[in-house]
């Protein structure tokens, strides 16, 4: 089964830089796309890049230009590395892979807060 593991997170001022990191182990499976998402509170969870085979990169709009997501396909593992951070960044972000078998595993999630 499955399993990830994230680390990273924390509280930081805004204009500073944070760098989150997920480790998956467990499955069977190839690795093919992996992501991270984040949820705010009172928000629904966003997309906030995804990296896939390639490698192919996808960025939501508001973090295009300061959020870069890499990855380290023989170690299963994804980085985000936050710069500028904004106060509207605050919240929960959240790792996710997807295997070959097409059967994706969530993080547990870490909290961001940009304040000063």
């Amino acid at each position: 089964q499955a399993h990830l593991v994230e680390s990273g997170g924390g509280l930081v001022q805004p204009g500073g830089s944070l760098r989150l990191s997920c480790a998956a182990s467990g499955s069977i499976f190839r690795v093919n796309a992996m992501g991270w998402y984040r949820q705010a509170p009172g928000k629904d969870r966003e997309l906030v890049a995804t990296i896939t085979s390639g490698p192919t990169t996808n960025y939501a709009d508001s973090v295009k230009g300061r959020f870069t997501i890499s990855a380290d396909n023989a170690q299963n593992t994804v980085y985000l590395q936050m710069n500028s951070l904004k106060p509207e960044d605050t919240a929960v972000y959240y790792c996710h892979v997807r295997f070959d078998n097409g059967l994706g595993t969530w993080g547990q999630g870490t909290q961001d807060t940009v304040s000063s």
